[in-house]
């Protein structure tokens, strides 16, 4: 049976958001085209009428996971206009944005694969590296007269390093306390 081009499209855009979550919680490598097309709901077949390779589809997935990191980010600092910075602290240091495997961080989730993958997936990540180094760079330039560059730079890696350390020891208490020491150390190097 033939698909429309408006059902193709939709497949497509579901295979992508499927994509997303599922190679933040397994990797990119830790699986398969059949088990992610089973996932979508479609047959291991309809992958190539949408894609050239898994390569293709993890640029796509890359993009699609770091802009809903970044939209978020955003959405966590319009809460709270008063402290934009202090409630991306808060989201993003916390105990559920750790847990969230699927739905968390590209970044923490997949930097390493990215690490080892082509110049393609490489460059969504850093498109999107660069977003939030964005949004960072106008929460610290509303509190700080000083060139947000640099600091951005240090908040973000302070606070991916955290979650990623919290994710990967087994105590909870030292899981939590690399959050807590992520929170004092940004906190501090704004002068909140």
């Amino acid at each position: 049976m033939r698909v429309s081009r408006i059902q193709a499209a939709e497949n497509r855009q579901t295979v992508i958001d499927v994509a997303s979550r599922l190679f933040r919680e397994r990797g990119f490598d830790g699986i398969g085209l059949k088990d992610l097309m089973k996932a979508a709901g479609l047959t291991q077949g309809a992958f190539y009428k949408q894609f050239a390779s898994k390569e293709d589809l993890a640029v796509e997935a890359s993009k699609r996971a770091l802009e809903g990191a970044s939209r978020r980010w955003s959405d966590a600092a319009v809460k709270d206009p008063d402290d934009p910075l202090g409630a991306v602290i808060a989201f993003y240091l916390s105990g559920d944005h750790r847990e969230e495997k699927m739905d968390g961080c590209p970044i923490v989730a997949l930097g390493s694969d990215a690490a080892r993958q082509g110049p393609d997936v490489k460059a969504s990540f850093e498109t999107g590296i660069k977003a939030h180094l964005e949004v960072l760079s106008r929460m610290i330039a509303e509190t700080d007269d000083e060139q947000p560059s640099g600091k951005s730079m240090a908040i973000l890696s302070t606070m991916v390093g955290a979650v990623t350390l919290s994710r990967v020891v087994n105590d909870p208490d030292l899981a939590q306390a690399f959050l807590d020491a992520a929170v004092k150390q940004v906190r501090e190097s704004v002068g909140a």
